[in-house]
């Protein structure tokens, strides 16, 4: 029941934007909770990487004195991947586009860890 009412909020998320292209709720040890990924995308890498790379900004957030870490946000040539925490047991990893307005994506993302943040 949790996970269908999370896929259904992810799928909000997704369909706002055409530059999202694949999204997921993952635990902060690496276990996803639920995605909506593309068919080429496994869901065990994403939730360790998103784990792994959220652990790592928690540190450098606080090792640098930049405070309590927010977000960490990934651009490649192919695109972009936005990690951001929902409370803190969770974080929500969201992939666009290279071409995405990422302005427009962080609201919409924050609009999403409102409803999850509920949920969970």
């Amino acid at each position: 029941m949790r996970e269908e009412m999370i896929k259904s909020i992810l799928a909000d998320l997704n369909s706002s934007s055409t530059d999202i292209e694949a999204s997921a709720i993952i635990s902060t040890d690496g276990l996803t909770i639920a995605a909506l990924l593309p068919g080429n995308v496994d869901e065990d890498r994403v939730g360790a990487m998103s784990a792994a790379m959220l652990s790592l900004g928690d540190r450098t957030a606080i090792e640098l004195s930049r405070g309590q870490l927010e977000q960490v946000l990934v651009k490649g040539d192919n695109g972009y991947i936005l990690m951001t925490h929902v409370g803190d047991e969770a974080v929500l990893t969201v992939m666009a586009k290279s071409s995405a307005k990422l302005g427009l994506i962080f609201l919409d993302v924050k609009r999403a860890i409102g409803e999850i943040t509920d949920i969970l």
